[in-house]
């Protein structure tokens, strides 16, 4: 099992955009390449990073207003990869997957979103992320080779390692982090689920 793991790509898809451009410019300067989404793609290209949209990855548009963007194999393939395995390097290859090292996802605010009392079942739905949870879960299962970020709290560990280990991360960092992420994972179903029961029983 690898132990250190260089980031050379990492995607940047966050609501709450704390500490991103500090991070992102972080990143740059040890030259990995950030992919990235909708706003977050926007905020790092007006700060004058170097940034590729998901699409030109993906070869899809976001589309349905942006219900569907990173739900595709060039993403989910590119997080769960197992780099050791030649089938799965030979699939990479054959299907041009790139490995993505690190995720930055923090999720769409759901909960915030429902504390309002006044909000709507409409509002309420659309925000309940999906392709956002899904990266998290894809890289925290892949932890052996990918790091992912639910907070912004967390990018301060991250750049400490990176630049302790010559850009890479430690199994036991990235074994924290797909904890922290299943956990972030657990309560965001959970709080749906809550708000659901409340509103449709």
């Amino acid at each position: 099992m690898p132990d250190l793991v260089p980031i050379r790509t990492a995607l940047l898809s966050v609501s709450d955009k704390t500490g991103l451009l500090p991070f992102a410019v972080f990143l740059a300067s040890r030259g990995v390449r950030l992919i990235s989404t909708g706003g977050t793609c926007k905020t790092l290209a007006e700060a004058g990073l170097a940034v590729t949209p998901i699409d030109q990855v993906t070869g899809f548009a976001e589309m349905m207003d942006g219900r569907v963007k990173t739900l595709h194999p060039k993403i989910h393939g590119g997080l769960l990869a197992l780099r050791d395995k030649p089938d799965h390097a030979e699939a990479m290859a054959r299907h041009g997957i790139g490995a993505i090292d690190l995720v930055c996802v923090n999720l769409y605010p759901f909960e915030k979103t429902v504390a309002n009392p006044d909000v709507t079942e409409a509002d309420a739905i659309e925000n309940i992320d999906i392709g956002g949870p899904a990266m998290v879960r894809s890289a925290a299962k892949n932890h052996r080779f990918v790091a992912i970020a639910t907070s912004a709290g967390q990018y301060a560990a991250i750049e400490a390692e990176m630049r302790a280990h010559a850009g890479a991360t430690t199994l036991a960092l990235r074994k924290k982090l797909a904890l922290a992420a299943y956990t972030r994972t657990a309560e965001y179903d959970g709080a749906i689920s809550h708000w659901m029961a409340a509103r449709f029983s």
